[in-house]
């Protein structure tokens, strides 16, 4: 190519973002709606972030003569057959390749054909006798035309650098209000904690988690109707957990009840808890009646489904999840719990047998950490899309007198 005349600096910003916004575009709208923004950003920044050129002279190799013949005309118009000598000379650079491309303002009408690749640059040049002087001088005279607009580029560039990052993460914003706006698309809903419902039987406070995703699975959380976020997520299985744990400890609140009188005992704080829901039992839902049902009370979408089990062995549990995923989840649903109450002694074997049970269901994708001594953390799939992930959380309680 020809060094610094392809394309000239007033286009080349405007390209060069175009391929940044291209990047943004081409991951598609669940994943820019849940990667993690300053993550995403910085790795714009630092794959796009241009660098000035600078030639390492230093690093100069000059290739074996390749000698040939060329047919030349001399003072009188006469042709003739002379020896001409082939020469190409390498320089490795740092910097941006791009940029030897560009057209600086203002700029020197000068410009030679160069050849970069990975980090090299060169040229070619011809003479005409063995002349260690013409070698010198022509060599000097071809660099001189191939990179005399290099300083210039590099004060073009200066005029870019500063404002770079907050312009690639305006162009990221843009675009991803763009993707929200199109399909009504929410983050997640930010379903406000009623205040007097801060503490259950403890006083626990929610703390946003700074969860970095640098790679979104492509199992999309996001849908066109909204959905629960992680934090609201993580609030309902902690008072969920603070409540079993604290009933525990008073048979009173579990003797001779039946799977319906404990689930209501929970529902009594879910319906209290969360503005603009509703909490309710025994919810038609799909192919059956669940549990435990939140919705968003604006369009009755779900945000969280749960089915209370008393323990009857690792079968049975099996088929609890199933039960679960294959009568009750819809695609929309994502986020969901089975709550076991356990009356075996041996609560721990139980637990034991929970943990290592779960990993042979068929929709179990990997475990996903653990809340607590009895709540544990996975990520299923749903029976009719494989690539649909399920947030699921298993929480089992003790209530054996």
């Amino acid at each position: 190519m020809k060094s610094f005349s392809e394309i000239s600096w007033f286009d080349f910003p405007k390209k060069h973002f175009n391929q940044i916004k291209d990047e943004i575009l081409s991951k598609g709208k669940n994943y820019i709606l849940q990667v993690d923004e300053n993550e995403f950003i910085e790795y714009l920044v630092k794959k796009y972030r241009l660098e000035p050129l600078h030639i390492l002279f230093e690093t100069e190799s000059v290739s074996e003569p390749i000698k040939g013949t060329e047919r030349r005309t001399n003072h009188w118009g006469e042709n003739y057959i002379a020896e001409v000598f082939n020469f190409t000379v390498t320089y490795q650079f740092t910097g941006s390749a791009e940029l030897f491309q560009v057209v600086p303002n203002p700029r020197t009408y000068s410009s030679y054909d160069i050849s970069v690749r990975n980090q090299y640059v060169s040229f070619s040049f011809s003479i005409y006798r063995q002349d260690v002087d013409e070698f010198k001088k022509s060599k000097s005279q071809v660099y001189d035309e191939a990179f005399n607009n290099l300083y210039r580029v590099n004060d073009n560039l200066k005029e870019i650098t500063n404002s770079f990052e907050y312009a690639v993460k305006s162009l990221f914003l843009q675009e991803k209000n763009k993707f929200k706006e199109e399909n009504s698309f929410f983050a997640a809903i930010n379903v406000n904690v009623n205040k007097n419902t801060t503490s259950v039987f403890t006083t626990p406070t929610i703390v946003k988690k700074n969860i970095p995703q640098p790679i979104v699975s492509k199992n999309a959380e996001f849908a066109n109707e909204p959905m629960m976020s992680t934090i609201m997520y993580e609030d309902i299985l902690k008072v969920i957990y603070d409540l079993g744990k604290s009933m525990e400890k008073k048979p009173s609140t579990y003797q001779d009840k039946d799977e319906e009188s404990l689930r209501d005992q929970i529902l009594l704080f879910l319906e209290t808890r969360y503005d603009g829901t509703t909490a309710t039992g025994e919810t038609f839902n799909r192919g059956g009646k669940t549990d435990i049902i939140l919705k968003y009370a604006n369009d009755n979408s779900n945000l969280f489904v749960a089915e209370c089990k008393f323990w009857h062995g690792n079968s049975e549990f099996l088929k609890a999840i199933s039960q679960l995923f294959d009568r009750y989840l819809t695609w929309r649903d994502s986020k969901v719990s089975l709550i076991l109450f356990v009356t075996n002694k041996d609560f721990s074997n139980v637990l034991s047998t929970i943990k290592s049970e779960v990993k042979t269901h068929p929709y179990f994708i990997k475990e996903n950490g653990k809340r607590g001594e009895s709540s544990f953390s996975y990520i299923f799939r749903l029976p009719q899309d494989e690539n649909k992930k399920v947030f699921l959380e298993i929480i089992a309680f003790h209530y054996d007198k």
